[in-house]
């Protein structure tokens, strides 16, 4: 066992990086086997894991701030984080600590002998060490890659979410959506509920939902999320409705995200108020999607969406909430992400291009990103070299009544928010 330990966050941050020959490595034999040794069993009395293509960061906020309305005491564990890593763990709506953070990594350090875990894997188990002498009553667990073989997964859950199934990470979990299934229906336990955003997600996750015996509860078939009017919507099932105000998360996506986690938090057996749903709808919060700001007129929505999915949602939003001027969009992908498919899902919503360069191990220059894109939309864009500096030249360009669009992971997601909070 290395005894040499890290003291700091960032210093054990540094250090947990390092500590296993391969960034991902799926499957549960060495986290479940240091998990053991931890003493680690279920994070709270109840539990809701929530997998999925895109959404699931959201639909975690929404099941979060419903729970905390009801007055339950919730833990929280999301991944990636945006500014800062406390950010993935959260007990009772706060971040946890660096001081807690590195003692739960000293406790996995005492633990893991000479098993070696990754990035992600030492992280979920801090949070389930650190949620287990919290006193929750909810842990709400955001997969991290897929499902059946994720960290999280050695976690049995109440009910289980799948929010979407799309073509994300196609190298580790498949081609196509039926493949991609198998890998997010891993979250389902036999006999317990598992809900599913979609109105016709692949018939791989229903059929794993059948075979063991899960409560399948559809979107658009078993609940509903009714429109209303522009303030307010109406979620319902067959025995239940309730009138809701709009999420303040915006876009059409996120009535599915927080339908799916009424219908979740209603599927555990313990009692949930009107005002509690009501309250944590309107209350729910989760930066850098579609996360509105203000410049001279210009607005500029900073969103981390990253693959053709998360970009036809971004189109459907532009949509529905038209400016009166140009929607100028600020791109940096990382390398081994569908660039293509991402332009093209936006093209009709977007009149001019500004293509950015990432740091990183995935990363790629602008210039390597116009490349790539020299069939499209974006074939004429012009290249900076950080997400700053094309955000910084689309709004000297932008006119009042224009639109400035920023995304494409979360590295650029959370350049574009640190620099527009700072630049206030």
């Amino acid at each position: 066992m290395n005894t040499a330990r890290p003291q700091t966050l960032a210093d054990w941050l540094a250090y947990i990086e390092q500590q296993h020959p391969a960034t991902i490595d799926m499957g549960l034999e060495r986290v479940r086997t240091v998990a053991t040794a931890m003493g680690l069993g279920q994070p709270a009395p109840h539990t809701i894991v929530v997998g999925g293509t895109n959404g699931k960061g959201s639909t975690v906020a929404f099941v979060e701030a419903i729970a905390r309305a009801a007055g339950w005491k919730v833990g929280a564990y999301t991944s990636p984080h945006l500014l800062q890593y406390n950010e993935r763990v959260r007990i009772d709506g706060e971040d946890a600590s660096d001081a807690a953070l590195v003692a739960a990594f000293n406790a996995i350090e005492d633990a893991r002998g000479d098993t070696t875990l990754t990035y992600f894997e030492y992280g979920t188990l801090a949070a389930l060490h650190l949620f287990a002498g919290a006193g929750l009553d909810l842990a709400v667990l955001e997969v991290g890659l897929g499902g059946r073989l994720d960290a999280v997964n050695i976690v049995d859950a109440d009910v289980a979410i799948i929010t979407t199934v799309d073509i994300d990470h196609a190298d580790w979990l498949g081609e196509d959506r039926e493949a991609i299934g198998v890998e997010k229906a891993g979250i389902i336990r036999g006999w317990k509920p598992v809900i599913l955003g979609e109105t016709d997600p692949p018939s791989s996750v229903l059929a794993r939902a059948y075979l063991l015996g899960a409560n399948a509860i559809r979107g658009g078939s078993d609940f509903f999320a009714d429109v209303i009017d522009a303030q307010a919507w109406r979620w319902r099932d067959v025995g239940f409705r309730i009138e809701l105000p709009m999420p303040s998360l915006r876009g059409p996506i996120q009535l599915r995200n927080a339908a799916s986690a009424i219908a979740a938090l209603r599927a555990l057996d313990k009692p949930l108020s009107r005002a509690a749903i009501i309250d944590g709808v309107a209350q729910a919060r989760i930066r850098g999607r579609l996360q509105a700001f203000e410049r001279d007129g210009v607005e500029v929505l900073v969103d981390v969406g990253h693959n053709p999915q998360a970009a036809r949602e971004l189109a459907t939003s532009l949509k529905v909430a038209p400016r009166s001027g140009r929607t100028l969009a600020v791109f940096a992908a990382l390398q081994d992400k569908d660039a293509v498919g991402v332009v093209e899902a936006l093209a009709d919503r977007v009149d001019a291009w500004y293509l950015a360069g990432l740091d990183g191990a995935r990363a790629q220059s602008a210039t390597a990103l116009q490349a790539r894109l020299a069939d499209t939309a974006a074939a004429g864009a012009s290249t900076h070299a950080s997400v700053e500096v094309a955000l910084q030249q689309a709004l000297a360009t932008a006119k009042a009544g224009d639109r400035v669009l920023v995304f494409g992971s979360f590295h650029t997601a959370a350049q574009a928010v640190q620099w527009l909070e700072q630049a206030r």
